[in-house]
């Protein structure tokens, strides 16, 4: 099981390596970090929270990021789902935030930003099932 653990959390941290490259160097790209920091805040209103510090929110909603991702790509992605886990992962987050009452702006805004969305996720659990691969 903590070969699973491992490879999933492997392929999170792909996945955000790659989501923070892009995200940081170029224009017209998907901003997934804005659809949790805001859906953290979300969550901690109903306890009467909120994460003011924008550092702090970009650090929590990211660990969470990680920590969510991996348990998702190591229960799926290391099994026969992995193509379908990455593809599902992504177009959840493409056309959930909305439908949660979030702005889906960040990530599905234009058909490039949906479109890249659905790839790092897919690039995630890709990552995931080479790692569970070399150390099962």
């Amino acid at each position: 099981m903590y070969k699973k653990i491992l490879a999933g959390l492997g392929g999170a941290v792909a996945l955000n390596v790659l989501h923070e490259t892009l995200r940081k160097n170029f224009e017209n790209v998907p901003e997934v970090n804005k659809v949790g920091e805001e859906a953290l805040n979300m969550a901690l209103d109903k306890v009467d929270m909120k994460i003011t510090d924008k550092d702090q929110l970009y650090a929590a909603t990211l660990a969470g990021d990680v920590v969510s991702n991996g348990i998702y790509y190591a229960t799926t992605a290391t099994s026969g789902f992995n193509i379908a886990s990455g593809v599902a992962a992504g177009l959840g987050a493409v056309f959930l935030p909305q439908k949660m009452g979030l702005d889906d702006t960040p990530v599905a805004e234009n058909n490039q930003k949906k479109i890249m969305t659905v790839a790092y996720y897919l690039f995630g659990a890709i990552v995931t099932k080479l790692i569970y691969d070399k150390i099962k």
